[in-house]
């Protein structure tokens, strides 16, 4: 069992930046790849990005290329997401994820955490 919790979301203008934080406990964070994921109201829910156990590897969708950083300190249990240049369509619940295998798809996460609300005005 891993043990999630989102911190750092928050109301930020067009052109900010906000940094999610998600601390794990539980089983060895080294173990998983972590993911960020997110939900807008009336939206399924949609991979961001993830990086590998050893935080040497990283994947991002397109929307959030170039403007969207994840990293992970194993050290601290920890993984980020730092989030620059936001839109008002990044507006979202953001979740960090647990899996055993990269993965885009939501279904191989075993591990969830209960989300932080991100909100970009225009």
């Amino acid at each position: 069992q891993v043990q999630l919790v989102e911190s750092g979301g928050g109301l930020v203008q067009a052109g900010g930046s906000l940094r999610l934080s998600c601390a794990a406990s539980g089983r060895t964070f080294s173990y998983y790849v972590m993911g960020w994921f997110r939900q807008a109201p009336g939206k399924e829910r949609e991979f961001v990005a993830h990086i590998s156990k050893s935080g040497s590897g990283t994947y991002y969708a397109d929307s959030v290329k170039a403007r969207f950083t994840i990293s992970r300190n194993n050290a601290k249990n920890t993984v980020y997401l730092q989030m620059n240049s936001l839109k008002p369509e990044d507006t979202a619940v953001y979740y960090c994820a647990a899996a055993n295998a990269a993965s885009r798809s939501y279904s191989s996460y075993s591990y969830w955490g209960q989300g932080t609300q991100v909100t970009v005005s225009s």
